[in-house]
């Protein structure tokens, strides 16, 4: 178990906390720490790929769990603030549905012995992600209009970055047509 990886896990256990804070009112201040809790396990989410890569620590549990954590962050905090209604449904169900089709596919692609990196889109996908889940759960009056141009952005960056993840690999799934 080494720090990258100690990162991913504390980054999963983050995640419970950080739903209590954010679902439960801890008025006035539960909201910030549930910001602060979501901004720190972000961090680790950039700090673990690079010293793992930069120390040469990737591992295969690193690879699965990596993604994963990821995903269980995100999601858990777009489903969090459907609740809290900051956020659209449909827009976390295509973000969500976007998820499960990559992972589908790097489940066949894996099947057939190739690896599929990561691409740009997909970075920057994440990343308004992350800036949008920031932004509803600070859920500032002021910054309202930067919100919504951030989620729509975000939304827009995960339909181009499955396309182009579709486009660019669709010769793993012929293996199996």
């Amino acid at each position: 178990m080494n720090l990258p990886n100690k990162l991913t896990v504390l980054r999963v256990l983050l995640i419970p906390v950080f739903l209590v804070f954010l679902m439960l009112d801890f008025a006035p201040y539960g909201k910030w720490i549930a910001l602060g809790i979501f901004i720190l396990a972000s961090l680790t989410d950039l700090a673990d790929g690079k010293i793992a890569r930069k120390y040469n620590l990737v591992t295969n549990f690193g690879k699965f769990m990596d993604p994963l954590a990821d995903k269980l962050l995100t999601c858990s905090a777009m489903i969090a603030l459907i609740e809290l209604e900051r956020i659209p449904a449909w827009i976390v169900i295509v973000i969500i549905a976007r998820e499960f089709v990559i992972s589908g596919f790097r489940l066949v692609a894996s099947d057939n012995g190739v690896v599929i990196a990561a691409s740009y889109w997909g970075k920057f996908k994440t990343t308004f992600q992350m800036i949008m889940v920031i932004l509803m759960i600070a859920d500032i009056p002021q910054l309202q209009l930067l919100t919504t141009i951030v989620t729509y952005v975000a939304l827009i960056l995960t339909i181009v970055s499955l396309i182009d993840y579709l486009v660019k690999n669709w010769g793993v799934m012929g293996k199996d047509m």
